[in-house]
């Protein structure tokens, strides 16, 4: 097939463009190289040979329509976005263009040029407000949602909050709606935090990456403080590079059962964390503690979001392969590596 993955030079883009190249697909990136590691990740994609590269921004009508009609995609992964809560904040109008309408450009170029396209795009769990009316409790490491023992499931009600939730909320209605109204099929990954090799994690986004990295320097004398937003107990379920790469690979496969619909996506209540939790395996696999100072609590930041796959696991038999314990080791390792 033709794929083209949108914001293919990203952590979650180049992952899955060499699988989809491994697999025997034409593959073309389209990506603006406006994020950290953007060059790096494009470098790495063309040493590996066969993957296209097509400079263009997704906010852009003319580079949205130009890239259809030049590659006419038979699938199309729309990973370009605007992914910080922080940056949405400070700069909302920025978010709304990459991720609100930036979506609608290229489903409206994909209905007009493609209709027959398979199109899977990457949410986010945002999608359902900061979820403060859910009972939480909490113990010594970690906050946990006791009426929801397997984790959330798709029928929360769906309540986008701050700008970042707003944007990928109206794009998330609108792959919907596109196939509903002109029979695109579009599927909706609403995901909780993924991490993994290819990802230049910053303070603002890519929460594993960022204290992998800074327990690194830690562990080589390093006696910076870094800095913790709110009690560290905060949970998320945690997604590695190789699963998020065989979901996709796999939805592809089922993208005619799967059309229309939306699935919440996550490492499961087993690879569940805290950051108190995470701070206490980096310190087992590297015996280096961070120097940590805890601040006000970002706006808007869910106390838990533990996604239940079960939507997902029927529908496809996909399910989280890599343990978080052997997640965080593989990082550990790339980001010790050659980047």
């Amino acid at each position: 097939m033709r794929v083209l993955i949108t914001g293919g030079c990203g952590f979650l883009g180049s992952n899955i463009a060499r699988d989809m190249v491994d697999r025997g697909h034409e593959v073309l990136v389209f990506d603006n190289l406006s994020r950290t590691g953007a060059a790096t990740n494009l470098s790495w994609l063309q040493d590996g040979g066969s993957v296209r590269y097509s400079h263009g921004d997704i906010r852009n009508p003319s580079d949205v329509e130009r890239v259809v009609l030049s590659f006419a995609p038979e699938a199309v992964f729309h990973l370009a976005g605007q992914v910080a809560m922080t940056t949405s904040l400070a700069d909302p109008r920025l978010d709304f263009d990459t991720n609100a309408l930036g979506s609608f450009l290229l489903l409206d170029a994909l209905r007009r040029l493609r209709p027959d396209c398979v199109v899977l795009y990457s949410s986010t769990n945002k999608v359902y407000g900061d979820l403060e009316w859910i009972r939480y409790e909490e113990n010594d490491s970690r906050y946990f949602a006791p009426d929801y023992p397997n984790g959330f499931p798709e029928t929360l009600p769906f309540d986008p909050e701050s700008p970042y939730g707003v944007s990928k909320g109206s794009a998330d209605t609108y792959m919907r709606d596109f196939h509903r109204m002109y029979g695109l099929r579009t599927v909706v990954f609403r995901h909780s935090s993924m991490y993994g090799g290819r990802q230049f994690a910053t303070y603002d986004q890519g929460w594993i990456g960022w204290f992998a990295q800074k327990t690194l320097e830690a562990a080589k004398g390093s006696t910076e403080v870094v800095t913790v937003s709110g009690t560290g107990k905060q949970v998320r379920d945690v997604l590695h590079a190789a699963d998020i790469v065989s979901l996709y690979a796999t939805a592809l496969e089922h993208a005619d059962r799967l059309a229309g619909e939306a699935f919440n996506v996550g490492g499961g209540m087993d690879n569940s964390l805290s950051l108190l939790e995470l701070f206490a395996l980096l310190k087992s696999q590297t015996g280096a503690t961070l120097n940590l100072r805890h601040i006000e609590a970002r706006r808007s930041d869910q106390r838990v979001f533990v996604a239940d796959n079960q939507k997902v696991q029927t529908a496809t038999g996909w399910r989280p392969a890599v343990s978080k314990e052997e997640g965080i080791a593989r990082t550990l390792g790339w980001l010790s590596g050659a980047k």
